[in-house]
């Protein structure tokens, strides 16, 4: 512990960090316990409140990731006993020597030790919606608030709320075990389980609200998971072809802050610092992606190929913009989508000109997906800056700065208003 507590306020905060950063974790190690995610979640709120008593009172452990796990364990382990000890009274003795060893604690070599992974592929049941799987991982594996998640999908947020309760309802009342699931029924949760996964790198990659741009923790939890999905699945292009797309946007990281955490632009960074041993990374698992495919592309594939597009090219000049508005065109028609529209249209701007970049993003307008959505002005502005259309350049850069949730996007829009 501490030998100076902290004053409250500086105790609160740093509770609020660390349970962010950490209830991903805590949910996953107690969920193995309790066989319940909904119960995880709520013993991991427990710890929480154990944690806003005792330390602005004690002062912040030295570990306060390993105090709230161990704070969430013991009252995991307490309600398991109380469990087993009732259904003891019930029970025959002799029934007692058949169910000695649990289930999970069973060796077996097509296993995946990983309670994260675990918790993955289990809020990823069929039982689930796609919605609900995917909003409900990002809350608990995440440790996304429902507005961020409503953000992430641009959905009302009392919309998001009531998916998370019914699918930990239906989890619980369903019995779904806590677990990897093997042959046919991993297959079919798969391509939820990388939506998850590339939705919870993209909070990572560019926070959706908050005071920081980058949460470097969960980009470092999603492409560990898109590394072991590899190793597990060796005959799965999509699932080398996420890890690959990861790799690429990672090996950005140190240039895509500048000294002070402000976010920097693409043709702005300092490719210097870019990551080459991250980059051939995944240019391999793009191989693989490449290789195992026979049919074609998926979207992770495209995707990839896009980010590849950026990775090869040593200048912001030298990209290669007309292959990349290409990609994004069969994306688009591969996964139809407002937002690959978006990128298709700056893809276009850059291969072709601003003016039929605008008229893509003029029809965008429309779309009820994209009204609250701060990066359609954003690009709207940039488009109208470089026609020379100042004036109306301005009006969007600062419309896009009060619908941006995330303060650092929120100054760097301003900053590019006043700049006009």
């Amino acid at each position: 512990m501490s030998t100076q507590p902290p004053a409250e306020a500086d105790a609160r905060h740093a509770i609020e960090t660390v349970f962010r950063l950490e209830s991903p974790r805590v949910i996953a190690g107690v969920a193995r316990v309790v066989r319940d995610v909904g119960i995880a979640e709520e013993l991991a709120q427990d710890a929480l409140v154990a944690a806003l008593e005792q330390w602005p009172r004690d002062g912040v452990p030295d570990n306060p990731g390993a105090w709230l796990m161990a704070t969430a364990r013991h009252r995991a382990v307490d309600l398991v006993r109380r469990r087993e000890n009732y259904a003891r009274k019930l029970a025959e003795i002799g029934r007692s020597t058949e169910t000695a060893v649990p289930p999970e604690e069973i060796a077996d070599p097509d296993d995946i030790d990983d309670d994260l992974l675990r918790l993955v592929f289990t809020t990823c049941h069929p039982v689930l919606s796609p919605e609900a799987r995917t909003a409900l991982t990002l809350r608990l594996l995440g440790g996304l608030s429902t507005a961020e998640i409503a953000r992430a999908f641009l959905v009302p947020e009392p919309t998001v709320a009531q998916r998370i309760v019914r699918a930990k309802r239906t989890l619980a009342t369903k019995d779904i075990a806590f677990e990897v699931p093997y042959g046919p029924d991993r297959e079919a949760r798969l391509g939820s389980v990388l939506d998850v996964i590339y939705l919870i790198y993209n909070e990572g990659y560019a926070a959706t609200a908050g005071d920081d741009w980058l949460r470097p923790s969960l980009c470092e939890d999603a492409l560990r998971l898109a590394r072991v999905l590899s190793a597990l699945m060796p005959k799965e292009p999509e699932v080398h072809a996420l890890t690959a797309l990861l790799e690429f946007q990672s090996s950005r990281a140190a240039a895509r802050t500048g000294p002070d955490g402000e976010p920097v632009l693409l043709r702005d960074q300092n490719r210097r610092r870019w990551n080459r041993m991250l980059i051939a990374r995944g240019i391999r698992a793009l191989a693989r992606a490449d290789a195992t495919t026979t049919g074609a592309p998926g979207p992770y594939a495209l995707q990839a190929a896009i980010a590849a597009c950026h990775a090869h090219a040593y200048t912001y000049e030298e990209t290669d913009w007309p292959a990349i508005a290409t990609l994004y065109r069969l994306l688009a028609a591969r996964s139809p989508s407002p937002v690959v529209e978006l990128n298709r249209a700056v893809a276009v701007s850059m291969a072709q000109g601003p003016e039929p970049a605008l008229v893509i993003v003029d029809a965008l307008a429309a779309e009820p997906a994209l009204r609250d959505y701060h990066l359609l002005p954003s690009v709207r502005g940039d488009l109208l800056n470089r026609l020379g259309r100042t004036a109306e350049a301005r009006t969007e850069f600062e419309r896009a700065a009060g619908l941006a949730r995330n303060e650092r996007e929120r100054v760097l829009l301003l900053r590019r208003a006043r700049g006009l």
